[in-house]
Parts: C-alpha cells; sequence; structure tokens
C-alpha cells in the first residue's frame, strides 16, 4: 500500500496525471467487495444443490458478472477506456441507450 501511495504521488507530479482517489480506489473496492459477497453466497447455496466443482464453476461466471456489472453501475471506467476495449465502441452505444452514460 506504501508502495502503490508513493507512485500515484510521483506519477501525479512528474505527468500531471490526474487520479481521483475515488475513482482508483473507493469504486473498485466497492466492486470488489460486492463481488466476493455475491460469489460467496452463491457458492454456499449451489453446493448444497449441485457438485462443488459445478458450483466453484458457477460461482466465479457469476463474480465476474457482477463485477463487471458493479464497474459499469459505479461509472469506473471513462467513455475513452471503455472505446479501448475489444469492441468498446459497441459497449458504449450499448450503455448510452440504457441512459448509464451519457454522450458528450
Amino acid at each position: 500500500m506504501v508502495a502503490f501511495t508513493i507512485a500515484i504521488t510521483v506519477l501525479r507530479k512528474t505527468i500531471k496525471l490526474n487520479l481521483t482517489f475515488s475513482k482508483f480506489a473507493i469504486k473498485p473496492i466497492l466492486a470488489v467487495t460486492m463481488m466476493g459477497i455475491c460469489s460467496y453466497f452463491s457458492y454456499i447455496i449451489f453446493s448444497g444443490i449441485i457438485a462443488e466443482k459445478l458450483a466453484t464453476i458457477l460461482s466465479i461466471v457469476i463474480a465476474v458478472i457482477v463485477y463487471a456489472l458493479a464497474i459499469i453501475a459505479l461509472k469506473v471506467l471513462s467513455k475513452e477506456e471503455i472505446e479501448m476495449l475489444p469492441g468498446g465502441n459497441k459497449i458504449f452505444k450499448v450503455l448510452e441507450k440504457l441512459k448509464i452514460y451519457e454522450k458528450k
């Protein structure tokens, strides 16, 4: 954590990087917490119903979906960052139609 703080401080001063603590720390931690809680409880539920290996795989899939939705809902990524993803233009158009992100 100390190394991360030093690196961010140096980057902000050296290249005038505009990093907000909320965008790069609070929101991702919140998304990870939501993902962890959902995957834990989905594993608990599924392990009593189906085989444990299958419950693990299903819980991982649910965790990925929850994390992606949390990142989108918390607006961690900017328009430019979304467009850098494979198929990012299409993803952003869908997010605009759903009124999650606004046109600028």
